[in-house]
């Protein structure tokens, strides 16, 4: 079971938040901390019904916060549950790294050579990572084969646009943002795409195959190689008033691991 946020939506009428109600049918594994709550005071005692400012008892308040404890330790807690918090709106080089390290795909739109859109934006989906989970580099890291529509572009114009949302997470849907709202925390990031070798090709090898492990079954004979995208430019949307731009040194010197309180 993970733990979730709970999406605060409730209702007299039913038993669960209404974000855990839907995520019964969907993944009936994970629970918001709050049905957690509500569960365990039913486990604990059948006769305590729940209302929005459920009121315990003494002795079944202390033994609910216990059990709480040791879920939390004993269960696996997701990326986006309440022990990591995407960091706040302000400290948007954070932010950036923690939407790079969250997601595992991105958007890329690269400047297209292919009849009839020659010189036009061409946009494709490519699978990314910065590292395995909990190792940030924030570096994109992408597994290329030059037989794909938008390498070809690439080796023409190796400039590029790599576009991130936590709409690719269960966060923005959890917390009951729109894909384009701005608390729906977005970056895009200015930059050209490259082969990498050596020490940081196993780098990426490790990054990539730890998120993607289905990469390692790929065929062969598509002469696989890795590749990085060269930050030259962050742009950042995670509130409101607008995009806001961050440097490739504040970037890469911010911390997405950071816990909050």
């Amino acid at each position: 079971m993970q733990l979730l946020f709970c999406s605060k939506n409730l209702t007299l009428k039913t038993t669960f938040c209404l974000n855990c109600l839907r995520l019964y049918f969907e993944k009936p594994d994970r629970m918001c901390a709050c049905c957690l709550y509500i569960f365990l005071l039913r486990f604990v005692s059948p006769t305590v019904h729940y209302t929005p400012n459920p009121t315990m008892s003494a002795l079944l308040r202390p033994l609910c916060v216990l059990l709480l404890g040791l879920l939390g330790v004993c269960l696996p807690v997701s990326s986006s549950s309440c022990r990591i918090r995407i960091p706040p709106h302000d400290q948007l080089a954070r932010v950036a790294r923690f939407v790079a390290h969250q997601v595992d795909w991105a958007s890329m739109a690269t400047i297209s050579t292919h009849k009839p859109v020659v010189g036009q934006p061409f946009s494709n989906t490519f699978s990314v990572s910065d590292g395995p989970e909990g190792s940030s580099s924030g570096v994109p890291y992408m597994y290329l084969t030059h037989m794909e529509v938008s390498v070809k572009d690439l080796e023409v114009n190796p400039q590029a646009s790599l576009s991130m949302s936590l709409a690719q997470t269960d966060y923005c849907r959890q917390q009951g943002f729109d894909p384009q709202s701005p608390l729906c925390a977005h970056i895009i990031l200015s930059g050209s795409v490259m082969e990498v070798n050596g020490t940081e090709a196993d780098f990426a090898k490790k990054a990539l195959f730890s998120r993607h492990p289905e990469m390692i079954d790929w065929p062969t004979d598509h002469n696989w190689f890795f590749a990085k995208f060269n930050i030259t430019q962050v742009w950042v949307l995670d509130y409101f008033g607008g995009v806001k731009t961050v440097t490739p040194e504040e970037y890469f010197q911010a911390d997405p691991h950071r816990k909050h309180h």
